[in-house]
């Protein structure tokens, strides 16, 4: 028989019971014996996209523009009728011009999943990131996009064995990301001079599209070793109003009042010397100038700004250009096949002036430089030329914590291998 304190017990246990019940399912915990409760199946279908349609909607044919393929003839392929092209290359006009399409560059064809198989959209891509989207359906028109993108940090660094562009081959590394270097450095390192032993870290953004590299982006910061020399670079904004540049850790500008070399990425075949056999007379003469060797056609830029008063041609020079670009300085390039300027006209910097040739006495195509300071031809590799505007004072202090934060992250590269790091 039971008592009241016997009562009071079942009482208690089954109020435990009960309490423990409720906990366990709002944990979503079973009880021994019993099945776990199941989670609702997400019900949500992802249905992959391209250039915002849905794939799986159309029948998709992806293919390349072949030589002598035009936006026209490439329709036509698909039954597209000549008025209709006529009138998506006028709307075009106004958007992208059908003219720019290139050989080799990829197409996407989206069309109906029936027995037609009609076209409805055209989509054309000079890039990887951009593409030009034609609608061929009752309404035609042409519009613009870019596929999505996302910017991971990433390093290269490696030692110099033979040219900079072999360097980045054999490293793995886009050789793209050799010329943007040699851009960035084209006012105070002579790529035409470095060698063996001098080495590079570079710190840049490189784009992908679902995890697929595309497009290897801006160097955020580097520094290149030549002849025990470091040249630092870091790109900064001083104001979010203004353009970025590149400054050394200094806070000086990379750029100067002129470029390294007359033309980009070539070989030196003969460096400046007082004393050299010349080929063509067969003789030591004195060789004043620095000859770049380069492919026929080559453009050759103007290494400051300047007048042209000078662009013609003799039996030694052949077709040459010469610059005079203030009181203490002329330049003049030599071999042209033809001149790109007349004489009178002012130039830029950069600005092409000429193509590389072998006209005058030349035994291939080349350009020979020369440069004079105050009246004397000298050798223009070892000038020394002030920077443009530095940095104002008044950003100095965060300029150099930026600087700093870069090169501690420039010293944990390590030589010769890729890394990816986190984008900020």
């Amino acid at each position: 028989m039971f008592t009241h304190r016997d009562w009071g017990i079942a009482f208690s246990l089954m109020a435990i019971l009960i309490v423990a019940v409720i906990v366990l399912s709002s944990l979503n915990l079973s009880l021994p014996g019993e099945k776990a409760p199941q989670a609702k199946k997400d019900s949500t279908v992802i249905i992959p996209r391209r250039f915002g349609l849905a794939l799986d909607s159309f029948n998709v044919t992806e293919s390349v523009i072949q030589k002598n393929e035009y936006l026209a003839s490439i329709l036509e392929l698909y039954n597209i009728d000549k008025s209709t092209i006529a009138k998506l290359q006028e709307k075009s006009k106004y958007v992208y011009d059908v003219r720019k399409m290139r050989a080799g560059s990829q197409y996407t064809v989206f069309s109906t999943k029936d027995t037609l198989n009609k076209v409805c959209y055209f989509v054309y891509q000079p890039n990887a990131i951009d593409y030009v989207l034609y609608d061929l359906r009752d309404s035609v028109s042409v519009v613009t996009g870019k596929r999505q993108v996302t910017a991971r940090l990433e390093t290269a660094s490696g030692i110099i064995n033979g040219s900079l562009y072999e360097t980045f081959q054999k490293s793995g590394t886009d050789p793209a990301l050799a010329m943007k270097l040699a851009d960035m450095y084209a006012y105070t390192v002579d790529f035409y001079a470095i060698h063996d032993g001098d080495y590079f870290k570079v710190l840049y953004e490189q784009r992908y599209i679902k995890d697929e590299p595309v497009e290897t982006g801006a160097i955020q910061s580097a520094v290149f070793s030549h002849n025990g020399e470091k040249f630092y670079a870091f790109y900064y904004r001083p104001d979010t109003t203004d353009a970025g540049d590149y400054y050394d850790e200094k806070g000086r500008s990379l750029r100067k009042s002129f470029l390294k070399a007359p033309i980009k990425f070539s070989h030196i075949t003969s460096g400046y010397s007082l004393r050299r056999f010349h080929p063509v007379q067969k003789r030591w003469k004195t060789h004043l100038g620095t000859d770049y060797a380069a492919p026929q056609g080559t453009p050759i830029i103007a290494t400051g700004d300047g007048m042209v008063i000078e662009s013609d041609y003799t039996g030694n020079n052949g077709n040459y250009v010469k610059i005079k670009h203030d009181d203490t300085y002329m330049t003049q390039y030599l071999h042209m096949s033809k001149q790109a300027v007349r004489a009178g006209q002012s130039v830029r910097q950069g600005q092409i002036i000429g193509y590389v040739g072998s006209t005058g006495l030349a035994t291939g195509p080349h350009v020979c430089y020369r440069f004079w300071k105050n009246g004397k031809q000298v050798n223009p590799l070892q000038q020394t030329f002030p920077p443009s505007v530095p940095l104002p004072d008044s950003v100095m202090s965060r300029f150099n914590e930026y600087v700093s934060k870069q090169q501690q992250q420039l010293n944990t590269v390590n030589m010769g291998v890729v890394q990816n790091l986190s984008m900020n």
